[in-house]
């Protein structure tokens, strides 16, 4: 049996893939132990995972709409700050590890981890080009060169960097050495059922950005007046009774997409990566209407449109724009047979499973 540490944070999407393959060590008769912040504890232990809280966090919290400025210098001082690194330190000098699994964001743990010698790997829940590319090449990435903690450099000295998604739709350029993709890390097997025609699921993102609330709204007024049947969640930070809900969409905070997606003709969405992942592993196409331009979204819409899968649009977008580019998805079988061509290539790979032999190869 071996001991493994997850090191993860609360920021949405990043969270599944780690816990899906803390998951599958488990399973495998694994000690996994999670560090995280407190309002993950839930989530966690839920899964069978034993869990610690950070100490030394900076303040945050995913459900809290910020500004785009706002929210940069809160990810700033949580990617590149030093006191989470420290904590990861704290509870290995504890309790050893043999293996350290770091989001990869994380650059200060990551630095903590190489500093140390630390057999560790970098998970990646997104596409590595967005890493390497935009992220390397902007605020976080910067500030990240400033402080001594390069982000390509700390992921190129890490034991194994961990890409959970598709590497056809990546666009990651040439394979680092150490990199390697697992394929998509799903809670479920996605099953099959005859899709409604006319029915869209509408989710915008698990945590809060700004002016998704009024995106959320234009999003409504279009379907309002469509031929269709919708089902909108709203999240966490939005509560529905905000909203001017038409008579043709049942609104919930939450719901479980795995009971949606089947029977689902389109879905509506930020471009989150595993929220787009989850859709076409349904064949189900996308629009694409990106909440922040400095995260991986516009880069998943895009590799979206690129597979023929689906349509983007600024979030600024009208009601009739959206309103047109749902009736593109719903009327032109060509959207759903891309769809599917892709789903049924992730749908070909247990992303947990194969993201668990790796790491056990380092062990």
């Amino acid at each position: 049996m071996s001991e493994i540490l997850l090191v993860t944070l609360d920021a949405g999407g990043n969270v599944p893939p780690m816990l899906g393959i803390g998951r599958e060590l488990a399973r495998r008769g694994h000690r996994v132990r999670v560090l995280g912040h407190e309002r993950q504890r839930t989530a966690v232990e839920s899964d069978g995972l034993a869990f610690r809280p950070y100490r030394r966090s900076p303040p945050w919290s995913s459900a809290e709409a910020k500004s785009n400025a706002k929210g940069l210098a809160s990810y700033l001082r949580m990617f590149t700050g030093r006191g989470m690194g420290e904590d990861m330190l704290e509870v290995v000098r504890s309790d050893p590890a043999d293996l350290v699994v770091v989001d990869c964001m994380l650059l200060g743990v990551l630095d903590a981890a190489s500093h140390a010698g630390m057999r560790h790997a970098a998970l990646v829940h997104t596409f590595y080009g967005y890493f390497r590319g935009p992220w390397f090449r902007g605020p976080i990435g910067t500030v990240g060169r400033v402080r001594r903690q390069n982000p390509r450099r700390l992921w190129d000295a890490a034991d194994l960097v961990l890409v959970c998604t598709d590497r056809e739709l990546d666009p990651a350029g040439p394979e680092p050495s150490n990199a390697v993709w697992s394929g998509v890390v799903q809670d479920t097997t996605p099953s099959h059922a005859a899709a409604d025609g006319r029915r869209i699921l509408v989710s915008l993102s698990t945590i809060a950005f700004a002016g998704q609330r009024e995106v959320l709204q234009r999003v409504l007024d279009a379907v309002a007046v469509m031929d269709v049947s919708a089902v909108v969640t709203t999240g966490a930070s939005i509560d529905p009774a905000e909203l001017r809900s038409p008579s043709n969409v049942e609104m919930h905070r939450a719901f479980p997409h795995d009971r949606l997606m089947p029977h689902c003709a389109a879905v509506v969405g930020h471009g989150g990566h595993g929220t787009a992942m989850r859709a076409l592993s349904y064949d189900v196409p996308l629009l694409i209407l990106p909440m922040h331009p400095m995260l991986d979204q516009p880069m998943v819409g895009a590799a979206v449109a690129r597979a023929g899968a689906g349509l983007t649009l600024r979030k600024s977008a009208s009601p009739q724009q959206i309103r047109n580019a749902l009736e593109a998805l719903l009327d032109s079988p060509a959207y759903r047979q891309a769809a599917a061509a892709t789903g049924s290539r992730i749908r070909a790979t247990d992303g947990a499973v194969v993201a668990a032999d790796r790491l056990l190869e380092l062990v």
